[in-house]
């Protein structure tokens, strides 16, 4: 990871952390060197692993009750973006803030001098969502209270984790310009092209649509499937033809963490066991918030050549833009600020692998025939003979 040329030490800044999940941002803030000052999470699974992994930080359950904010230097928030598609609608209507997101706004008006940095971590969707109105509304919030902003899609694999995951990172500031933290850095993305040596990672949950596909990593970790259970996705093997599934403890491993990172969320009134699923899906890949905490303590120079002409208003926002009074540029930077060196999936994964059922295989592989999208050739045939030889296997 990058220290800056100039080889000083980094500024140590104080964080609060909103919305903090199982303390992703955190953990890869830590790593550049800040410290936590609070946190605030209502999950009570997610809960406890804060609780277990951060003993000395304040823990507020509800950000609703909280009255306001320490004095710090960063505030981080990972919140839901539905929120946003509630705030976007309600603002017009009754100008309430109904929504969650809005109480970040109250919180940051709850101090006389707001911090120095705002970071929002968001699904890449959100820059679709009401056809970029939620994105509007964001920014305008932002800007009413005098904050400049950057944001940025950023893919997971770009950090050296297996994982296709493209998530927004947004980063305001009344005194500090956003864009020396987020556009600093850029590199060629890489995209590993199939060979029978090289694991497939897919949802085997999908099938009439898209699913995942990804070469050398497994597709993101969700908080659920499309039918509403925890499910890891699968990994097709295709020099043995075997369909698998990765386990809880390498999916933490997959965003940064280390393993039984979430052990504590199973702890006394702790959460059934799938719900890890869901805890690990929703978190932000740790090398992601190192990266940023890094720029944070020292910003870097950016190509200001590389700035696009003025976004226009009720279109889809692009992958990575800034703005200030209702201005929006788009700038042109890839998903992959930094490039590591990635692990191979099949050396990554260090914990028990477990197949795919049968039930799973064959029900992915009847909807994938229907659907009748095109696949990497042996893919259907290899899921569908995993699936029949896993039935048998059953029924000896």
């Amino acid at each position: 990871m990058h220290h800056g040329a100039t080889g000083r030490k980094q500024a140590s800044l104080t964080v609060a952390g909103l919305f903090a999940g199982i303390g992703g941002i955190e953990v890869g803030f830590h790593r550049a060197g800040h410290e936590t000052e609070l946190l605030c999470e209502i999950d009570p699974g997610a809960s406890n692993v804060l609780r277990r992994r951060f003993p000395d930080v304040p823990l507020a359950a509800d950000i609703r009750a909280i009255k306001g904010l320490p004095n710090v230097d960063i505030v981080a928030a990972g919140f839901p973006c539905q929120d946003l598609s509630q705030a976007g609608r309600t603002a017009g209507i009754r100008g309430t803030q109904s929504s969650l997101v809005g109480e970040v706004f109250r919180l940051l008006d709850s101090r006389k001098r707001g911090p120095k940095w705002l970071v929002l971590e968001n699904v890449s969707f959100m820059l679709q969502l009401d056809r970029g109105r939620a994105m509007r509304y964001l920014a305008d919030q932002l800007e009413v209270r005098g904050y400049s902003w950057a944001y940025r899609v950023v893919d997971t694999r770009a950090f050296g984790l297996p994982q296709r995951r493209q998530r927004v990172i947004l980063v305001a500031s009344k005194t500090e310009d956003p864009r020396t933290v987020l556009f600093a850095d850029d590199a060629e993305p890489f995209e590993p092209d199939f060979s029978p040596n090289r694991w497939c990672g897919f949802y085997w949950t999908e099938g009439s649509r898209g699913l995942g596909w990804a070469v050398d990593a497994v597709p993101t970790l969700k908080g659920g499937s499309t039918i509403g259970i925890p499910s890891p996705p699968a990994i097709w093997k295709p020099e043995t033809g075997e369909v698998v599934t990765p386990g809880i403890t390498d999916a933490e491993r997959l965003q940064g963490f280390d393993a039984d990172w979430t052990l504590p969320a199973l702890e006394p009134h702790g959460v059934r066991r799938g719900h890890r699923w869901k805890l690990v899906g929703n978190a932000v890949s740790v090398p992601v918030a190192e990266w940023v905490g890094m720029r944070l303590s020292e910003p870097g120079a950016f190509d200001t050549s590389r700035a696009g002409a003025l976004l226009g208003r009720g279109v889809s926002w692009p992958k990575a833009a800034f703005g200030a009074k209702g201005d929006v540029y788009p700038i042109g930077v890839t998903l992959w600020p930094i490039r590591r060196q990635a692990q191979h999936l099949s050396d990554f994964l260090a914990f028990r692998l477990t197949p795919l059922s049968a039930r799973a295989a064959l029900g992915f592989h009847g909807r994938a025939i229907k659907a009748r999208l095109r696949f990497q050739e042996g893919f259907l045939e290899a899921v569908h003979n995993h699936g029949h030889s896993m039935r048998t296997t059953a029924e000896r």
